[in-house]
């Protein structure tokens, strides 16, 4: 169940870092509502987590996975430069998300 709820943690905080990209500054009210809503679920939900697996996994996948698929986003839908740079650094953070697993995180 952990990982069910924070795989609605990383989902909601990736609705939300999207959703403040259309907020222009706060300054549209759904997407600044959208936004709000988004992190408000993603902390609370991320919380419940914290129940059934240990912080320093939690917040590593947590992490990492909302860092990754937001670069992603940015590079296939939103028209931000798909360097070779930013390719090897969400790579990176995959791996070390992986490795921090690997390595005992509980």
């Amino acid at each position: 169940m952990g990982y069910l709820t924070l795989a609605g943690a990383i989902a909601a905080e990736i609705l939300a870092t999207t959703s403040m990209k259309y907020s222009e500054g706060f300054s549209k009210l759904w997407p600044s509502l959208v936004t709000v809503v988004g992190y408000v679920v993603a902390f609370a939900l991320l919380a419940q987590t914290l129940k059934t697996i240990s912080v320093g996994t939690a917040y590593a996948i947590w992490a990492g996975a909302g860092t990754a698929v937001i670069a992603a986003i940015g590079m296939v839908f939103l028209g931000e430069a798909a360097t070779a740079a930013k390719v090897i650094g969400v790579l990176l953070v995959i791996a070390g998300v992986i490795v921090l697993n690997l390595g005992g995180a509980h």
